[in-house]
């Protein structure tokens, strides 16, 4: 049934039966709100450490690794893994959220600006924000599930084998060089890309499988709150670990029994045989031209400025009994997740060595490979891969939901009805839960261009970081400079340039769609057997050409394995102004895709954009995107009065107070700072000013070399399997 056998549903149904088993077990230790959204604030390291690692891992890691590697080869495991180099921040700022002792993060701005608005448009604004993430995620496991359980071609309806002969067809038209192609092959391409035909159908309905993840969400998370959410993202955790390397072992062997090599070596050889050399290029490779070093310096730098302000940051640190569990769990935990992305990486190599020929669309790279490994033992391992691959994005579902729930009940909703008791915010905090998760399976569906999505994701929360991030350190950010810049960022980089594609002629003004030219990027590689197979198609398509008078270059030279030659990659012509690019619509024009760039277009202006790198205008946008609103909220702040001593003494007084297990005892130092603000003042670097950045104890240092010398050997390994590959 559904290419599955009876292991794998008792695979799936221990797995659920489990999640639910949590869920009622919890529900029964529930007594008040801080009960239901932070667990009593009694996590130790062990909980916390897993509790991080499920609510950075979703089913689009792994799988999405596997799209990365069959692109872009080494260089997509890289340019996964720049931010091993952000752990030293985690271990600094992690202490931060429980030292706020604050229920949710929207509470962080009602304290620290004495606003009611602010943390309602924080709650809402993240609420946004995690429906997508949820939906990205529900995304990434139902295509991966769905093609797990792929139709054989016997198996598939009528007018599912019509879609399915259309799909083969666009794929020879695509495959032929356009010269060949008569006026008749020409249209009916067109039409065929337009209709854009399956190829892959499964027994399972995407959309079917997709609620019911978000029912089984539902229902552990709103009858057991963050206790059920975090147990069972420890059980989630181990599931994904044992996901990392279910896949390996039998890969291996699967390549030197076809290949007949043995161990590591015999991988290495046959590496060498069928990826080309650009495979292995670890940095400047043709494939990824567009991410240069600057370019990821500052995605890095933008990333490490948003992830702080994301509200679950809260959740995972505030919910530890004390700030060194606190630290030592969140830190461990996104630890956990960069060590299983590589290896989310070396399997993707793997599966690129045996599959990248046979699947055109990398996408369904890695549930071809569970079945084809897996599926021939017929010892329920099918069944536990989706078990795994449910708990990644079941995990991270779970802990945004209660997030939000939170957020929304005590920042939106508990201004505007203050005088309810516990019982019905828990209540109103179920439903916000409910719309959640319900917001982010219909968001799913909306999802095309997943990596235009994961940019978004990246740049979303730079309209409420300044406030934050100022608002920590920086005495003199006051509640007008912080609206100024709340405010002027959703104007110009959400509202605007969301509503203006929406007028009509925008799109398709020609000024619009200015683009940046192609280049030639030109490697000198050595010949392998998948070089010498790619010229002879080369030549044969020559000749074919040759054959009706339209070879307009001479005939290419027939390579020999192990010979030096010069490959050329032509870039693509880029968008400066459209996040999507530009497409041609249905009246046959141009038009712009996507979100408009406003800054961009205000620049080109001043210098024809043009004429740089696709790398370097987007570098140059997303460094206008990080700073400008800094430097508006600093700027507006420094203009205008400063906000109540008193109040910023009490909140700094208490954020420098070490957050400790003994509830009463804590209480007891966070009153002696009240009364003593300058009581922790000795641990000021910069005295006598307002910025209030704290020297860095032993703790603080012996943890940034720890976790640079990690990032350092992650990135070591990455460099020395480039060098196999070489």
């Amino acid at each position: 049934m559904f290419g599955l056998t009876l292991l794998d549903f008792l695979m799936i149904f221990i797995y659920f039966f489990a999640i639910i088993l949590i869920g009622l077990w919890s529900s029964w230790k529930i007594k008040n709100e801080e009960d239901y959204f932070l667990g009593g604030r009694t996590f130790g390291k062990f909980i916390q450490t897993f509790a991080a690692f499920g609510m950075a891992t979703s089913a689009e890691s792994a799988v999405g690794m596997s799209v990365l590697v069959a692109r872009n080869g080494i260089a997509g495991i890289w340019a996964n893994l720049l931010s091993v180099f952000g752990l030293p921040v985690y271990w600094i700022t992690s202490i931060w959220y429980r030292r706020l002792r604050l229920l949710t993060l929207g509470d962080f701005f009602a304290v620290r600006y004495n606003s009611k608005v602010m943390p309602g448009f924080y709650a809402l604004l993240s609420a946004v924000f995690f429906m997508i993430v949820i939906g990205l995620g529900l995304t990434a496991i139902t295509k991966t599930v769905t093609s797990i359980a792929s139709k054989p071609y016997e198996y598939l309806t009528e007018v599912e084998k019509q879609e399915y002969h259309k799909a083969v067809e666009l794929e020879q038209l695509e495959n032929t060089d356009a010269a060949l192609l008569t006026e008749v092959q020409k249209a009916r391409l067109s039409e065929l890309r337009l209709e854009n035909p399956r190829k892959e159908f499964s027994y399972i309905n995407e959309t079917a499988l997709t609620w019911f993840i978000a029912l089984m969400v539902l229902v552990y998370t709103l009858m057991g709150g963050l206790l059920a959410a975090f147990i069972s993202d420890t059980i989630q955790g181990i599931f994904i670990l044992i996901l990392s390397v279910l896949l390996f072992p039998f890969a291996i062997i699967k390549i030197n029994t076809l290949y007949g090599g043995t161990g590591l070596s015999g991988i290495v050889e046959v590496a060498k045989s069928k990826l080309p050399e650009a495979s292995f290029e670890i940095w400047g490779s043709p494939a990824l031209v567009d991410f240069t070093w600057y370019y990821m310096l500052f995605i890095l730098i933008m990333s490490q400025i948003t992830v702080a302000v994301q509200a679950n940051q809260l959740l995972a640190c505030g919910s530890a009994k004390d700030e060194y569990t606190a630290r030592y769990g969140y830190t461990s935990g996104i630890l956990l997740k960069r060590g299983a992305t590589l290896l989310w990486g070396i399997s993707a190599f793997l599966l690129v060595i045996l599959y990248g020929s046979m699947i055109k669309n990398p996408d369904y790279l890695w549930g071809y490979a569970c079945r084809d490994l897996l599926g021939q033992l017929n010892i329920g391992l099918i069944g536990l891969m989706i078990a795994c691959l449910m708990a990644a994005t079941m995990s991270t579902a779970s802990a945004l939901m209660l997030t939000t729930s939170s957020l929304l009940t005590y920042n939106f909703f508990k201004p505007m009805f203050p005088n309810f008791n516990e019982k019905i915010y828990i209540k109103v905090g179920k439903w916000f839960g409910f719309i959640t998760i319900v917001g982010g399976v219909l968001l799913s569906t909306l999802f095309t261009n997943v990596f235009e999505i994961m940019k978004l994701l990246w740049e979303f929360n730079i309209v409420i970081a300044p406030a934050f991030w100022l608002g920590m350190k920086w005495r003199r950010a006051n509640k007008i400079g912080a609206w100024a810049s709340i405010a002027f960022s959703t104007i110009f980089f959400i509202v605007l340039q969301t509503l203006l594609p929406i007028l009509p002629g925008i799109k398709t003004e020609e000024s619009l769609l200015k683009k940046v030219q192609p280049i030639t990027v030109v490697r000198t590689y050595t010949a392998r057997d998948v070089d010498v197979e790619e010229r002879r198609k080369e030549i044969e398509n020559w000749k074919k050409l040759n054959e009706v008078g339209k070879a307009t270059t001479p005939m290419p030279k027939e390579l020999m394995k192990g010979e030096k030659f010069e490959k050329k990659y032509i870039t693509a012509e880029r968008s400066i102004f459209w996040t999507q690019g530009i497409r041609i619509n249905e009246e046959g024009k141009q038009e712009g895709i996507g979100m408009l760039s406003l800054e961009l277009v205000l620049l080109d202006k001043f210098f024809d954009l043009s004429k740089n790198p696709h790398a370097l205008n987007e570098t140059i946008r997303i460094i206008i995107r990080t700073f400008l609103p800094f430097f508006i909220l600093m700027f507006v702040s420094l203009l205008t009065k400063p906000d109540d001593k008193k109040k910023l003494d009490e909140f700094y007084a208490i954020l420098k107070t070490p957050a400790i297990a003994d509830r009463e005892e804590d209480a007891k130092q966070v009153q002696l700072s009240i009364e003593n603000p300058s009581r922790f003042d000795y641990k000021k670097l910069f005295k006598n000013s307002n910025w209030e950045f704290e020297k860095l104890d032993r703790t603080d240092i012996k943890g940034i070399i720890l976790f640079t010398i990690y990032g350092v050997i992650i990135m070591s390994i990455i460099y020395w399997i480039s060098t196999l590959g070489k």
